[in-house]
């Protein structure tokens, strides 16, 4: 479904991500792991349109998007939860969720019902701001918001950050659902490495822009983590 190949970015004159080759598994929970600082969201960036890309491809259902805009990526399947959720505060939940119906290819204006039973709590507060939600809560609407579009791939870029532990739980629960059982590919960046061992079918990690490692989960040792993840 999604396949990069040879990817290089730069900021400048500063190469950031180096020959990045990456195949996420469909129907899988694919973490993308490493230290602050090493890639990470470029790369999720790069394959959302929000960077450019120097050289190399990105295959989306055997299309190379490099040169799609980054407001047609999502009608191509593509959901993607940035780090910060990125809601808007002003506009109600029910606001929020519409939004991601302009992305849907069958341009249905009608919030599918899978959202509230992911999220029941979402369905209570349909009618209050984004900004007088939790952090947990947050999150809760933004990956709603991603999966309004109805993706095959969704892309999360750390959901667990700033999350109380209760929501953590709940978040990985439904992440692994998305992946498990509803066969939704997902690209997650994640540090929580219990959260990681839980929910994650395999892992890459990134160092200095360069990919270094990559594996089942039961595959992530002892001495990676320490070489690669430890702060």
């Amino acid at each position: 479904m999604l396949k990069i190949q040879q990817l290089n970015q730069f900021y400048g004159e500063s190469h950031t991500l180096w020959d990045i080759n990456l195949e996420p598994e469909e129907a899988k929970c694919n973490c993308l792991m490493g230290r602050n600082g090493v890639g990470k969201t470029t790369l999720l960036n790069c394959i959302m349109g929000l960077q450019s890309v120097r050289s190399g491809s990105i295959y989306f259902k055997g299309n190379d998007i490099v040169k799609v805009n980054a407001e047609k990526r999502a009608s191509l399947g593509i959901g993607y939860v940035p780090q910060g959720r990125q809601i808007f505060p002003l506009l109600t939940v029910k606001e929020n969720l519409q939004i991601g119906l302009g992305a849907r290819a069958d341009k249905s204006k009608v919030i599918p019902e899978f959202i509230y039973e992911l999220f029941p709590v979402l369905k209570d507060m349909l009618h209050r701001r984004g900004g007088d939600l939790s952090g947990g809560q947050q999150q809760q609407l933004a990956i709603g918001r991603a999966l309004v579009v109805d993706p095959s791939l969704l892309i999360l870029d750390e959901p667990t950050e700033g999350i109380q532990p209760n929501i953590v739980q709940e978040i990985g629960d439904i992440i692994k659902q998305l992946s498990h059982e509803i066969g939704l590919t997902v690209l997650l960046v994640e540090q929580k490495l219990p959260i990681v061992r839980r929910i994650a079918d395999n892992f890459c990690i990134l160092d200095r822009g360069r990919k270094v490692a990559a594996g089942q989960i039961d595959e992530l040792s002892d001495e990676l983590i320490s070489k690669y993840l430890t702060v």
